[in-house]
């Protein structure tokens, strides 16, 4: 537990939080929790749930229903046939996380990862005995792997990667050909690819097309907590390779039981008609915040090469303001009211050139940050 750092977004809320205590006003860019809450058609099937079902344990591996609905959902937006009896529903994508890095990570097997990327990652690997190996990367590469690094880093101990696409924390997507080359390399070298695509609904600039559209060994792990603005409701799931969900299962029994019945009943509703044209509304909406963060923080002087193509954040350079992204982001919150993300949570790769804006605020919020920003800078 010695080696398991804090999550630094965390502090920073906590921080933000005791400012609003005091009665300052801050614009909330650190934490990627959309502003939008559980469209009403989910709210209102949880309603319903609680007021017309027995709410009991129900299997580890989800309900049935739900585990369908993410089937016929692949099926009709991706046309991927992903079967149910591969989906298993887990207590948000933090436990599908858990759950592929328990049932595939031995004691000094080595994964490797992207440097920056999401910092609980590497903690979920280190659960376990294993040790992440961290691949420094950058715009030349969309701050994402390649099959190149993969097949160079790879070593007798590795046992597979962990990538994500969309990225956190960089908005960043891999290419259906170097998703294709990278599954291959890894299979070829008989690891595992595990794949975080809990973005998958927020993408803007191309198409998104799944790792499981080349690979039915792969394990997938996705979320309601982003596309579907359900953060508090911790329910996500995993796409496992058939002859591993048994196992998958028993580790999901003795680690949570089950996920919430309430949520999953939820989930369900989630995938109806109704609710994605809401989603899809939302969608627009973060490419609208998209589009105006991106250019204003670039007029600012923050550096940013590469314009996210998914999720909801910008990672930005510093170097024309600070060498202390840390320090930095303290200064921003503290003076000018705005909370951001330092980029040592994301790893040590040039950690302190970086900080990451997150645009799951109104867009009036997002003004009056770059407005304030605009005003600290020109006063630092």
């Amino acid at each position: 537990m010695t080696e398991i750092k804090p999550f630094q977004v965390m502090e920073i809320w906590n921080r933000a939080k005791e400012l609003e205590a005091q009665g300052k006003h801050i614009i909330q860019m650190q934490i990627g929790e959309p502003d939008f809450t559980a469209p009403d058609p989910v709210i209102a099937a949880s309603i319903e749930a609680l007021q017309q079902y027995p709410i009991h344990y129900t299997s580890a591996l989800g309900m049935p229903l739900l585990r369908q609905a993410i089937s016929q959902h692949y099926r009709e937006r991706y046309r991927l046939e992903v079967p149910a009896g591969r989906i298993v529903v887990t207590a948000g994508a933090s436990g599908a996380l858990l759950i592929a890095a328990g049932v595939l990570v031995d004691p000094g097997d080595e994964i490797l990862m992207p440097d920056p990327a999401y910092p609980c990652n590497r903690h979920f690997v280190r659960f376990f005995e294993g040790q992440v190996k961290s691949i420094p990367v950058g715009p030349q590469t969309q701050y994402q792997l390649t099959r190149e690094l993969i097949e160079a880093n790879w070593s007798e101990k590795t046992r597979g990667v962990l990538i994500a696409s969309p990225s956190n924390p960089t908005g960043t997507m891999i290419a259906p050909a170097e998703m294709r080359a990278i599954v291959e390399a890894v299979h070829a070298r008989g690891g595992v690819a595990i794949v975080d695509e809990i973005y998958q609904g927020l993408t803007y600039a191309s198409a998104f097309e799944s790792a499981l559209a080349h690979s039915d060994r792969v394990f997938v792990v996705n979320s309601f907590s982003k596309y579907f603005s359900m953060t508090g409701w911790r329910l996500g799931w995993l796409v496992a390779p058939e002859d591993c969900v048994r196992t998958v299962e028993t580790f999901a029994q003795n680690a949570f039981i089950c996920p919430s019945a309430p949520a999953q009943y939820a989930g369900i509703a989630a995938f109806a008609p109704e609710t994605i044209v809401i989603l899809e509304e939302r969608r627009a909406e973060f490419r609208r915040r998209r589009d105006f963060l991106v250019p204003a923080l670039r007029e600012l002087g923050f550096s940013i090469p590469l314009t996210p193509e998914g999720a909801f954040y910008v990672y930005a350079g510093i170097e024309r303001f600070a060498s202390d992204s840390e320090k930095f982001a303290l200064d921003v919150l503290e003076k000018a009211g705005v909370a951001i993300t330092p980029g040592k949570d994301f790893g040590a790769n040039q950690a302190e050139r970086y900080v990451r804006f997150a645009y799951t605020r109104s867009l009036d919020d997002l003004q009056e940050g770059v407005r304030r920003l605009r005003k600290f800078l020109a006063s630092d």
